[in-house]
């Protein structure tokens, strides 16, 4: 496969959808992979136009991680700037949707945190099986795990390695919302359609404060969240937004 054929991008109005196109190896990373994927989180980051990104993988899998074949050789998928299969260490600014078909295990799952939500169909599996190959998850899943699940939950998926299913994970808050067999993508583009219709600097200034509350202290939180809203609060969108509901008709958002 040539570079642009592991990783394919389609737009759909303003949703970029990344699909991972290695199905012959569960569309697990190497480096090329990686490569791709990191420029095409930059092609949604770079364009205004697009307001969210889904990641899903090809033939029926979401991905099995590192491709540990290539990885025997010494083919490491690690891109500089977005780090681990081009997207862990420095995800996307826009929101990204997972939308997950078969396994997300391993860096699998990792790449699915890197994502801000999920949609996985019912037949989906989550997990980190890394202590049964003599390795760990050490790509974000014992960093992200304990904050988005019991302790004891995430200390189970991390030490026996033993997969859970789509139902479980949505139990444990671990997944959005559940899909039949076949429609996890279906189900990302309607919740991806509800974020795109919003606007845009106050949907972007909502993942920051979000993501990046996990490092104030008590007495940042305030200011920090001012700083980022406040040029939100007082945009020409904020203007509109209301001006819209008075005027009992759709807005049009400039993201300015």
């Amino acid at each position: 496969m040539t570079r642009e054929q592991v990783i394919l991008t389609e737009r759909r109005d303003s949703i970029l959808v990344i699909t991972i196109n290695r199905p012959d190896v569960r569309n697990a990373f190497d480096f090329e992979t990686a490569d791709a994927m990191s420029r095409a989180i930059d092609e949604l980051d770079g364009d205004d136009e697009l307001r969210v990104g889904i990641v899903t993988g090809a033939g029926g899998h979401f991905s099995a991680g590192m491709d540990l074949k290539a990885f025997e050789h010494g083919d490491v998928p690690y891109v500089e700037r977005r780090g681990v299969f081009g997207i862990i260490n420095g995800p996307p600014e826009t929101p990204l949707i997972a939308a997950v078909e078969g396994g997300a295990l391993a860096g699998g799952l990792e790449l699915m945190l890197a994502c801000d939500m999920v949609v996985a169909s019912s037949e989906a599996e989550f997990g980190i099986p890394e202590v049964r190959r003599g390795l760990l998850a050490a790509s974000g899943a014992l960093l992200d795990l304990p904050r988005l699940m019991p302790l004891p939950i995430a200390t189970e998926l991390a030490l026996t390695g033993t997969p859970i299913a789509a139902a479980r994970a949505a139990e444990l808050g671990l997944i959005n919302a559940v899909t039949p067999p076949g429609s996890a993508l279906d189900g990302a583009l309607e919740l991806a359609e509800t974020i795109a219709a919003n606007a845009p600097l106050a949907v972007a200034a909502s993942k920051r404060i979000l993501k990046e509350t996990w490092g104030w202290t008590e007495s940042e939180r305030w200011q920090e969240q001012g700083r980022i809203a406040g040029p939100v609060l007082t945009s020409e969108d904020a203007r509109e937004g209301a001006r819209s509901f008075l005027e009992r008709r759709d807005p049009v958002w400039r993201g300015r």
